[in-house]
């Protein structure tokens, strides 16, 4: 008995690419702070959004990508767009970094409970988190640094 069965093929295409005068690794929250800013000018924008950075085993930057964009007090966290993305960007290691429009880079409770989920998903896939960042127009404030919370970021990361 012969039966149809759907093979599908993905091909990804290289969007554009652009030059920044930017840090070749991310060596500390600044950094990673300054990448979210630079490109997306999130301390600019109204409503909240999500942006995800992929880093190499060294700290290089494999990619930088939009995963979401919400209300002016929260964006929807996707844990499936996230690592899809840092599959794709070939991953070793990933850092969050959201925008707060009221300008108070307190994190929120969602925040601390996003991030726990983040961490420990990326822990069950070897793409560790490495820091959380919360950036607005009065600077920014890294969760790792501001929040030690154990086992939730790798201790040998940025």
């Amino acid at each position: 008995m012969a039966i149809n069965i759907t093979i599908n093929k993905i091909c990804l295409v290289k969007e554009c690419c652009h030059r920044y005068d930017l840090p070749r690794s991310i060596t500390c929250p600044e950094d990673a702070a300054q990448v979210a800013m630079d490109i997306f000018h999130l301390e600019q924008e109204a409503q909240e959004v999500l942006i995800l950075i992929s880093l190499n085993i060294k700290n290089m930057i494999m990619g930088v990508q939009e995963i979401s964009r919400g209300s002016t007090s929260y964006s929807l966290v996707s844990p499936k767009e996230i690592f899809k993305t840092a599959l794709l960007h070939n991953a070793e290691g990933i850092i969050m970094v959201h925008n707060h429009p009221s300008g108070d880079n307190t994190p929120s409770k969602p925040d601390i409970e996003v991030t726990k989920r983040i961490s420990q998903a990326g822990n069950l896939l070897a793409i560790p988190l490495l820091d959380h960042i919360i950036v607005s127009d009065t600077g920014f404030l890294s969760i790792k640094e501001a929040q030690p919370i154990p086992q939730l970021f790798r201790s040998d990361g940025i």
